[in-house]
């Protein structure tokens, strides 16, 4: 089947600082690389600085003067989260886009954090929680488009609402699906919940249809020691034209995070069959994203789980520049 080429433009970001998880390779590295050749000032937190230091390298020999930061960050890990948001913190600079890109999917075995949380649901969407909880006066200061990553998996499924953390049972695909519906729901919320209290963010969510990338490939680290049927069918059908690849997959969160036309609240994903493939576009929310009662339940839930808290409602009413000084940050 012949590919169309597909492809958005990503306007002049020169100026802008972005934040991106997930990004030393596969889709993530795509989107690195597309923000920095539009001219973001990329900060780039990693779990693995070898990998971190490559990708750096591979943007650079694609986009030279490409200005980008690499830290560490594990979001498995709500300390790593916290000393990777106070670095930031200290810098004091507004963040104009943050585009929650990280995840794992599916190991085989249950997986416990080191804060005592099941894998999936501690990297995909718990992390993801505090880090923006603990980011918000740069996301506030630098009026923030923020874009969270979910999944065709959210299509099915639901939130593991009995046991979250998959203690009693664990089924892989089915927690993976979980954490995704759990970080859409958090993606659509925070939106509204900004509008309530005037944050002045803007959230969205997107996912990136079904491509070829390492989240299904040999990750002996989360026990998958060898490659599985799916990823080898995923490839097959990519290389036909019927999936996407990295570069189409990385789309959807790029227009969302970036387009000048992308607003809060919404969901954008490839357009063609099942949406696994195809033009970025905006899509109708998945029936287990639509739930305002849901959303307000996971984000309590979550508050919980992670120990973090969002800004009561006579916060949010303070100016911006006093909530910066309070917290030693420079205007």
């Amino acid at each position: 089947m012949a590919r169309t080429p597909i492809d958005i433009t990503v306007p002049d970001l020169t100026g802008k600082r972005a934040v991106l998880t997930g990004g030393s390779d596969g889709i993530g590295l795509v989107i690195a690389r597309r923000l920095a050749a539009a001219g973001a000032d990329l900060v780039l937190p990693v779990r693995n600085r070898g990998k971190g230091e490559a990708a750096v390298s591979e943007i650079r020999a694609r986009v030279p003067g490409a200005a980008i930061t690499l830290h560490t960050l594990d979001l498995s890990s709500l300390g790593s989260v916290t000393e990777f948001a106070a670095a930031l913190l200290a810098e004091g600079r507004p963040i104009d886009v943050l585009i929650n890109n990280a995840g794992v999917m599916t190991p085989p075995e249950r997986q416990a954090t080191v804060d005592g949380h099941e894998l999936q649901l501690a990297t995909n969407h718990l992390g993801h929680f505090a880090l923006v909880a603990q980011l918000l006066p740069l996301l506030r200061a630098g009026g923030a488009r923020i874009t969270s990553q979910s999944s065709v998996a959210a299509r099915s499924g639901a939130v593991h609402w009995d046991d979250p953390d998959w203690e009693r049972s664990y089924h892989p695909m089915h927690a993976y699906s979980s954490s995704k519906i759990a970080f859409g729901l958090f993606g659509l919320e925070l939106d509204r919940r900004s509008k309530a209290h005037g944050w002045g963010i803007t959230s969205n969510i997107s996912h990136p249809g079904v491509a070829p990338t390492n989240l299904l490939a040999a990750q002996p680290g989360i026990g998958r020691p060898a490659e599985g049927r799916e990823i080898r069918v995923i490839r097959r059908l990519s290389a036909m034209g019927i999936l996407g690849t990295p570069e189409t997959a990385a789309l959807p969160a790029l227009l969302a995070a970036t387009s000048l036309e992308a607003t809060g609240e919404r969901f954008y994903g490839p357009s063609r069959f099942q949406h696994m493939s195809g033009a970025p576009g905006e899509q109708k929310l998945y029936r287990s994203l639509r739930s305002v009662e849901d959303a307000q339940r996971i984000w309590q839930l979550s508050e919980q789980l992670a120990g973090v808290s969002f800004p009561a409602e006579t916060e949010t009413e303070r100016p911006m520049l006093d909530l910066v000084r309070e917290r030693g940050l420079t205007a």
